[in-house]
């Protein structure tokens, strides 16, 4: 099977930090990874992308600062690391790969592999 299990996800207070992890069955060396969040009553949107080389692409300028994406390829796991959280960063967060190594665009239409999604909520 090819497949991404993400986890880390769970219940944060304001300010603090969560990191999620997004392990595939399979080597990632060709292809980049996604993140994107779908927020209750929202859209489901692509925030970062890195591609299989590690170049980090920012698609929400609020979020830059705050959300890092990162990878291991040797351990067929990418990372995103979020800190200073609000509770508008609530929502279920989304890993996914892309066979075509780099950050093309943010369609979900780009992506080949999903991981189930991680609930993020942040609230005190």
């Amino acid at each position: 099977q090819l497949q991404l299990v993400e986890s880390g996800g769970g219940l944060v207070q304001p300010g603090g930090s969560l990191r999620l992890s997004c392990a595939a069955s399979f080597t990632l060396d060709n292809y980049a990874i996604g993140w994107f969040r779908q927020a209750p009553g929202k859209e489901r949107e692509a925030f970062l992308c890195i591609s299989s080389s590690g170049h980090v692409r920012n698609y929400i300028d609020s979020m830059s600062g705050r959300f890092t994406a990162s990878r291991d390829n040797a351990k067929r796991t990418a990372y995103l690391q979020m800190n200073s959280l609000i509770p508008e960063d609530t929502a279920i967060y989304y890993c996914a790969a892309d066979g075509g190594r780099a950050c093309w665009d943010r369609s979900m239409m780009t992506y080949d592999y999903w991981g189930q999604g991680a609930q993020v909520t942040v609230s005190s």
